[in-house]
């Protein structure tokens, strides 16, 4: 069981070796990168790749490590107790299964995906640590022990917000997605365009990645933001034309609100436009 990449994700050489790295040492693999470099979609592609069932546990800033193993629902017990429901004799109606007691309890090895777990308090990862490691838990309600049928290949992400422990960095095969070069760009973008004019491609790839150039960005546009320009582009029908220019720093992109996000960021690109026009005239 092997990850070789699919034809809609392209998967550098050292993506491929820890993913099968993480499968053969049955260690969830740890994947850190600029956002918008894939680290979401890996799992969803590893899953498909494999044929095997995705499991999506999207972390929040209010998510508790408990969630991911079941939630007793009291305040639904206690109002069916009070209208006279029979289900409140069972407990088992009101134990809500995470997505790890659905990854344990699944007939067949399946892809877990913890997304972002950077987002949660910085306790999360440490009281996961045993579940992950063991493949099973206690549920305290029905005096009953889960354990895992077949060990899932579990994906965490994370967006480097917040530090994570070591005990839990100990217990993972760790992977930084370091952002493409031209080359595996130009891979990305066949993949996603691969009608796309040469002439179009040349010159969006060189206004893109000296616009991350560009000093001072406090976001630089990445890898989902340079596709969503180009679908644009090609929306608005712009010619390369329109891009190219002898010195790019004197010209302001068409449609670059695809490719920074945030008001200091279009400001600094705009004192930088008028300081090199200036400098020009």
């Amino acid at each position: 069981m092997r990850f070789t990449g699919t034809a809609d994700y392209v998967a550098t050489e050292d993506l491929m070796l820890a993913v099968n790295a993480a499968i053969a040492l049955q260690r969830p693999l740890l994947i850190k990168g600029e956002p918008g470099t894939g680290k979401t979609m890996l799992a969803v592609e590893v899953a498909q790749a494999l044929g095997m069932p995705l499991l999506e546990w999207h972390i929040k800033s209010t998510t508790k490590a408990q969630q991911g193993l079941y939630e007793y629902d009291a305040v639904s017990r206690l109002r069916d107790s009070q209208l006279g429901d029979p289900r409140v004799h069972d407990i088992h109606h009101y134990i809500l299964k995470g997505m790890l007691w659905q990854a344990f309890t699944a007939d067949t090895q399946v892809v877990l995906l913890i997304d972002e777990v950077d987002k949660a308090d910085i306790e999360f990862p440490n009281d996961l640590l045993r579940e992950l490691d063991r493949m099973e838990f206690y549920v305290y309600e029905t005096r009953e022990l889960v354990k895992a049928k077949h060990r899932p290949i579990v994906f965490i992400t994370s967006n480097n917000e917040k530090e994570l422990p070591d005990a839990f960095l100990r217990r993972c095969f760790f992977h930084y997605i370091r952002f493409p070069d031209k080359e595996t760009m130009q891979k990305i973008i066949d993949v996603h365009f691969p009608n796309l004019k040469k002439s179009l491609l040349r010159e969006a790839m060189e206004v893109f990645f000296e616009m991350r150039e560009v000093p001072g960005l406090k976001k630089k546009p990445s890898t989902s933001e340079l596709l969503d320009w180009l679908k644009l582009l090609l929306a608005e029908d712009i010619s390369p034309e329109a891009l190219r220019s002898k010195d790019r720093k004197t010209i302001i992109p068409p449609l670059h609100g695809a490719l920074l996000k945030n008001e200091q960021d279009v400001h600094l690109f705009e004192r930088l436009v008028f300081m090199t026009r200036a400098k020009g005239a």
